[in-house]
């Protein structure tokens, strides 16, 4: 039986019974295989609703300032067994200036957020928007604007060409908003993903139904998917355009972002929402 790249679902790894019908991944260079996807039999549907209980309740139950020293902790548990991530990057066609980007890139986005966040966020649950509003003449009646989290789930599906750096810069911002990931890379590329969430796993920091990695195809994801979840894309503009038809998006509330042929969700003219973090005004 061809090694499977495990899943990460529920807070345990998961693996098909067989290789049936899995998809074979060699090396970039030598054509060797590597490994092998599949997600036959797994619960994605028990998958996503975990993160919208679980991991909702654990990051709920956080600050933002707690939430940025753990990605921080994170960065730091990356850092000291990058020299693993640089390993497996080789096998992917990346020359050591490319993992370069992918690997020390996606720690450094995990060390920006955790700065930002205790700099620039208060040490509380929710973030306030501006001050006290009188709405009646008297004053008896007030109000004041604040984000809270979105309730749902942020999915996150990546390209090839980072998989490391393309997943934690989606991770870090839905993690510190207080929004659990569901991580779908791209199955070429998926095994160093798998690594980096390994690292993060055994470390025993990660707080529960907060990171969730699917290491295969999803062919009925949007099927699953309800209004307060997000879902942050990368890669063909083509692939994007049918995604984005997808009725939890069109009629059923689904925030849909994408990032295709390397243009940016700021500068996409067709992305549907600007925010892939998961924070909603009140």
């Amino acid at each position: 039986m061809t090694r499977i790249v495990p899943s990460y679902i529920k807070d345990a790894w998961w693996t098909p019974a067989s290789d049936a019908g899995a998809a074979i991944v060699r090396d970039a260079s030598t054509g060797e295989v590597v490994t092998a996807v599949s997600t036959v039999g797994l619960d994605l549907p028990g998958a996503l609703e975990h993160a919208r209980t679980v991991g909702q309740a654990s990051l709920g139950a956080l600050t933002f300032h707690q939430r940025a020293l753990l990605l921080k902790e994170f960065a730091q548990l990356l850092t000291a067994r990058k020299d693993q991530l640089y390993a497996l990057s080789s096998r992917t066609g990346a020359t050591k200036s490319d993992s370069m980007v992918d690997i020390d890139g996606g720690i450094g986005v995990l060390f920006t957020y955790a700065s930002k966040g205790r700099r620039e966020l208060p040490n509380a649950q929710v973030y306030v928007d501006g001050p006290v509003e009188s709405l009646s003449k008297d004053g008896t009646f007030l109000a004041r604007h604040i984000y809270s989290r979105l309730p749902g789930v942020a999915v996150q599906i990546n390209a090839f060409n980072f998989p490391v750096w393309g997943s934690l810069e989606k991770f870090a911002p839905a993690f510190l908003a207080g929004v659990p990931s569901l991580v779908k890379p791209a199955t070429p590329t998926g095994y160093l993903a798998e690594a980096f969430v390994r690292i993060l796993v055994e470390s025993g920091r990660l707080p529960a139904g907060t990171l969730q990695l699917v290491s295969g195809s999803v062919p009925e994801l949007f099927e699953h998917l309800r209004l307060g979840d997000l879902v942050a894309f990368t890669g063909s503009a083509s692939t994007a355009e049918r995604l984005r038809e997808s009725e939890s998006v069109r009629t059923g509330g689904v925030r849909f972002t994408n990032e295709t042929d390397s243009r940016r969700p700021s500068r996409a003219v067709s992305s549907s929402t600007p925010s892939c973090a998961g924070s909603s005004p009140r």
